[in-house]
């Protein structure tokens, strides 16, 4: 990762939420890198911090929340310095976000087509509105809406949760920026569609070198779609890894757990794998290892010492005890 050039680099993040209870550590001093060119895939459970690491990157914390440290470089720039006024210019245009719920994030009383258009208008002066339609049509029907003309005069409401995800998705990547953020993209999607939108972006990728970050908690994409993965626990990255080599060297308890749930085929399907227990409060985090209450392997040592994030082969790193001290999870 560190031989590539990055078109986003993030360094000691860190997105707190002040509370009248305390505070919260969403994101707790990350680092995280995408390639140019490259899809990095960023997984784990609800409640780990993958949301509000994107929105760190997009200027979009709002109060309580905030970036209490680190450095969030795109292209040398560090966004969490910019003014709003410097952040509207590149976001939207050179980064596009595909948000996780549709229905909050399309305005209810504008026709999706318009909403779709001004974003192009507003990021490219010399586009009229004809020419903007068009290009908006066209990407409609490159992510898969069926009748694009009609559909693009259609209000939000007049559409299925799939077809909203679609417009999204359209919206972020009509302006064809460098890098696109994928919050859950294809979760309200049937599998043929959401094949259809992984090939889009791997598509858009070859060939305009665009970059991705996915965040999602279907390992199934990540094994399609990503070149890198990171996998993150209570506001933490715990492993970083080259996609085949965390499938197959997996260091990590809390990864091999997600990798364990996933329903397999000749399983009995009455047995399902689970990680037991849940995503510790942020506000009383254990005092060692954060996955050491759902850890089979955890012993004392894992509940009073905090592990470092310590490399466990070429490009790969975990953050365990076991880790640490050599040995395998």
């Amino acid at each position: 990762m560190e031989n590539e050039q990055n078109v986003l680099e993030i360094r000691g993040l860190r997105s707190y939420f002040f509370t009248e209870k305390g505070t919260v550590p969403a994101v707790d001093g990350i680092d995280l890198d995408i390639p140019r060119g490259k899809i990095v895939g960023l997984v784990g459970e609800s409640g780990c911090g993958k949301s509000m690491t994107a929105k760190s990157i997009m200027g979009l914390l709002r109060a309580p929340g905030r970036i209490a440290g680190g450095s969030v470089l795109f292209e040398g720039r560090d966004l969490a310095r910019l003014s709003d006024r410097e952040l509207r210019r590149i976001c939207g245009r050179d980064i596009s976000m595909v948000f996780q719920e549709p229905m909050t994030s399309l305005n209810p009383v504008l026709k999706v087509g318009r909403q779709v258009r001004e974003t192009l208008l507003v990021h490219d002066r010399s586009l009229n509105k004809q020419e903007a339609r068009r290009q908006v049509i066209e990407m409609f029907a490159k992510v898969g809406i069926p009748e694009p003309e009609r559909r693009y005069d259609c209000y939000p409401h007049e559409l299925s949760g799939g077809l909203r995800q679609r417009v999204m998705i359209a919206m972020a990547m009509v302006c064809r920026p460098k890098l696109l953020i994928a919050d859950e993209p294809t979760t309200a999607l049937d599998v043929t569609i959401e094949a259809q939108i992984l090939r889009l972006m791997r598509q858009l990728r070859d060939e305009t070198g665009m970059s991705v970050l996915i965040i999602t908690h279907n390992l199934g994409v990540v094994a399609e779609l990503c070149d890198l993965v990171y996998v993150m626990y209570a506001g933490r990255i715990v492993e970083q890894a080259e996609t085949f080599d965390l499938f197959d060297h997996t260091a990590h308890p809390y990864t091999r757990g997600l990798l364990a749930s996933i329903p397999r085929i000749g399983a009995n399907p009455d047995r399902l794998h689970t990680i037991p227990g849940v995503v510790p409060n942020l506000l009383h985090l254990p005092k060692g290892c954060a996955f050491c209450n759902r850890c089979e392997l955890a012993d004392e040592a894992c509940r009073t010492a905090s592990p470092e994030l310590v490399e466990v082969g070429p490009r790969h790193k975990a953050r365990c005890l076991r880790c640490q001290k050599g040995g395998n999870a």
